[in-house]
């Protein structure tokens, strides 16, 4: 989530929005996909509040929210969604339900979660480094001295 935020501080209302071709997803479309994704699978699925997601309208915008907007929104459903899962009894894990026409536990929910928000979040700082030509740095602490360099006695 946090990397999502800087992105989105990283760029302008434009570029959140710009898609190279009609058949791409603008960074504020992926921003918006996974609100409804994690909103459906978890507080919904999970959480057993009311599925109320549209789908299509997350790809179709073409504008909209502006960067602090799309960081709200995705903060504030990843936060509701995070004490859905702290709630979660262990025997429910193994719980079925029925999640966008899939028959899956409520760990593989989780689990199905966790792996769409890091692929999306992957093309999000991608394509903000594409759109920045910045190196975002979230990498920079590996060219320092290795933590476990030192020798242990």
């Amino acid at each position: 989530m946090s990397r999502i935020a800087d992105c989105l501080g990283r760029l302008t209302a434009e570029r959140i929005w710009a898609r190279g071709a009609e058949n791409e997803n603008a960074v504020g479309n992926l921003v918006l996909h996974l609100s409804g994704n994690v909103r459906q699978w978890i507080v919904a699925g999970v959480g057993g509040q009311p599925d109320i997601r549209q789908r299509d309208t997350e790809f179709a915008a073409r504008g909209g929210l502006a960067a602090a907007g799309l960081a709200a929104l995705l903060g504030e459903i990843v936060e509701e969604a995070a004490g859905v899962i702290e709630r979660v009894a262990p025997d429910r894990l193994t719980e079925r339900l029925m999640v966008q026409g899939y028959d899956v536990t409520v760990l593989e929910a989780i689990y199905a979660v966790v792996e769409h928000f890091a692929g999306h979040a992957g093309q999000i700082v991608y394509a903000t480094k594409l759109l920045t030509g910045e190196d975002l740095g979230y990498h920079k602490y590996l060219n320092t001295a290795a933590p476990h360099a030192e020798q242990t006695p």
